[in-house]
């Protein structure tokens, strides 16, 4: 399956734990595309963000229970991607590529 590489990489995540990585360790998490493979989001991110990847790890983030207007439902699974850079190569992801 063809994916545009823009369409792979659908934003990246900012919290509290993916900044003290992104500090020490030069990882970066972004959500991505489902169907998208390592190959598929390695090749994203060098491509947007003109930098090497050494590592992409992926993982599928069940979603939650919620209740609207007293009518309970679960928000869509979404998948993650974080990714380590090689080393003293950074990501910008306050701006948008």
């Amino acid at each position: 399956m063809k994916i545009d590489l823009y369409e792979v990489i659908q934003e990246p995540l900012i919290t509290e734990k993916v900044a003290k990585d992104t500090e020490k360790l030069a990882k970066y998490a972004f959500r991505v595309y489902p169907k998208a493979n390592k190959v598929q989001i390695r090749a994203a991110i060098e491509k947007i963000y003109n930098v090497h990847v050494i590592r992409v790890n992926t993982s599928i983030q069940g979603g939650k229970w919620r209740r609207v207007r007293f009518q309970p439902g679960k928000t869509s699974d979404w998948k993650k991607a974080i990714v380590t850079l090689k080393k003293g190569e950074k990501i910008d992801v306050t701006t948008k590529a």
